[in-house]
């Protein structure tokens, strides 16, 4: 039978190593992703915090880091993996994580807003290319913000800044075949 450290693991970290490649055992709390992240100050738990939760490999600890807020507000800007001694991937986990939260009906609640545009956002980025107005109106009600900037549409419109018509790339197909594909696994 597969230990708690094994890939074959159920627990979070085995999920993560599976889903990802990436193991959390490779993090030595050193802090460096917590030093350099743009948002550490904001985080309900520093990067390493969130994998350290991970390590312990105990259902309530696993529950922690997918409740965390601080997985909402990853940038995925990479520069805790370009600090990280050991070069851990942790803009890949913090992707499988917020799936992962999402999936167990964990999300933390202030971070309603991430969750709305980033479904928002993949939604409108299967067509290849946002689309401002179309974008506005599909993410407005999402976030239950019917009114926000309908003052300066018309202003926008009237610049040629908006278009009512998305614009078309070519290649759609092939962006919308990326979203089918194992977005996590590394090759």
């Amino acid at each position: 039978m597969a230990g708690p450290n094994h890939p074959a693991s159920n627990n979070l970290a085995g999920k993560i190593l599976r889903a990802t490649g990436e193991s959390v055992n490779h993090c030595v709390q050193c802090g460096q992703c917590a030093e350099g992240c743009p948002h550490s100050a904001e985080m309900d738990n520093p990067p390493c915090e969130v994998l350290r939760l991970v390590q312990q490999r105990r259902p309530e600890t696993d529950a922690e880091a997918l409740g965390s807020l601080s997985i909402w507000l990853c940038l995925t800007c990479e520069t805790c993996q370009a600090k990280c001694p050991h070069e851990v991937d942790l803009p890949r986990i913090m992707v499988f994580l917020r799936q992962e939260a999402r999936r167990r009906g964990l999300t933390h609640p202030r971070a309603r807003d991430v969750v709305d545009f980033h479904r928002f956002f993949l939604d409108v980025v299967r067509t290849g290319r946002p689309h401002e107005t179309g974008g506005g109106a599909g993410y407005r009600p999402r976030a239950r913000r019917f009114m926000q900037d309908m003052r300066l549409q018309p202003k926008l419109f009237l610049r040629g800044k908006l278009s009512p018509f998305p614009h078309r790339i070519h290649g759609s197909g092939e962006v919308a075949r990326l979203f089918t594909k194992d977005k996590f696994r590394k090759d």
